[in-house]
């Protein structure tokens, strides 16, 4: 730098700005506190195990904070003391600083109001959305329902804050004559490198985002993945987890799940198979089953499983010797394995009564 120009900058007008740029540094640095205090008391609360390490992070971000905001005010004042001294930097007068607030300042203060009262419209159309979907949060049915809506709402209220915010910084750069151009560059490389190397990652994502949102299956349903039928116990944004007749826990990648079959979405059916020989008289077979069916639908134990009287599907299989006929109950969901063994053992003791005799392979 040369020596220019003189610019008369007065004693209390450099004070006066010196204190105020400290003071702002100072906010920042008590803003940027509070909210890092503000998550970390949040991660602590959900992974305990991690504090010290959470606690040595959040102390680094401050001191990253305070080094940052206290190194710009200090340029800043540099800057105003090398201009009274007559070297040839921007001139910092009162008047253009002014300027510069009533111009590039207020424009980035727009954007950045705009872009708040944007979240908290789109925020507050997410709870809105949540609290719909959820139904009555009072009734223990609606458990499910809530805790899928409160996923989904948490998802697409992170997106639409990353997405606001991120368009909000490119506008206020711009307004500050900053070249966005080399940081969009910068950022688009990564994003391919990322999506190239978590493309596996990114497919799970969206599978089990749709997953949650179509409703597919619920957290103690019984379902069918690709070859492995069990109960729901997770549905995560990147895993199903299902645990098997043995007590095994399978997890599946959601974006590798092509086959899914839920066994009790909404109702079931509990379903019987009836071997008889060809010597029986089948209207006195049907007759007896008609009869058990109504014995069920009587009972108060099995009345509130039931969904309907019992179906007689007809004959299903026939061969040389024998005869299927299937039967059916339909029931509430998850309770179609207990009408169904109950089905079988009465099936046995009604025909055992009526001197009905199973078909036996000799």
């Amino acid at each position: 730098m040369t020596p220019s120009t003189y610019v008369p900058i007065a004693p209390g007008t450099l004070i006066g700005a010196a204190a105020v740029i400290f003071l702002l540094a100072a906010v920042a640095v008590w803003i940027g506190r509070r909210y890092v205090n503000q998550f970390l008391a949040r991660m602590e609360a959900a992974a305990p195990e991690a504090s010290s390490e959470l606690k040595s992070r959040a102390r680094q971000a401050i001191v990253a904070l305070a080094v940052a905001a206290f190194g710009i005010a200090a340029i800043a004042i540099g800057g105003l003391l090398l201009s009274r001294a007559g070297f040839d930097v921007p001139d910092w007068t009162p008047r253009q600083i002014v300027s510069l607030l009533l111009s590039r300042g207020l424009h980035a203060l727009i954007i950045v109001a705009g872009a708040y009262i944007t979240l908290r419209i789109a925020h507050l159309s997410i709870e809105r959305f949540k609290f719909r979907a959820g139904g009555d949060r009072t009734d223990p049915a609606n458990l499910e329902r809530v805790r899928r809506a409160a996923t989904l709402g948490s998802i697409v209220s992170s997106t639409v804050t990353a997405a606001v915010w991120f368009f909000a910084v490119l506008m206020v750069l711009r307004e500050l004559a900053i070249d966005v151009v080399p940081l969009l560059t910068g950022a688009g490389i990564a994003g391919l490198a990322i999506g190239f190397g978590a493309q596996n990652l990114v497919r799970d994502v969206i599978s089990g985002f749709f997953m949650i949102l179509e409703d597919q299956v619920g957290v103690g349903d019984v379902a069918r993945i690709q070859t492995v039928t069990g109960v729901v116990e997770e549905i995560n944004l990147r895993t199903i987890v299902l645990r098997d007749a043995d007590g095994t826990v399978h997890v599946f990648p959601n974006g590798t799940v092509t086959t899914l079959a839920n066994l009790s979405k909404d109702f079931a059916y509990a379903v019987a198979d009836v071997v008889v020989a060809h010597g029986e008289n089948l209207e006195r077979v049907m007759a007896a089953l008609r009869g058990i069916g109504t014995s069920m639908v009587d009972d108060r134990d099995f009345a509130p499983f039931l969904l309907g009287p019992l179906e007689i599907l007809g004959v299903q299989e026939l061969r040389e010797s024998s005869l299927t006929l299937r039967v059916r109950f339909k029931t509430t969901s998850m309770k179609q394995f207990l009408i169904a063994s109950e089905l079988r053992r009465r099936i046995a003791m009604g025909f055992a009564a009526r001197n009905i005799k199973p078909f036996r392979q000799v």
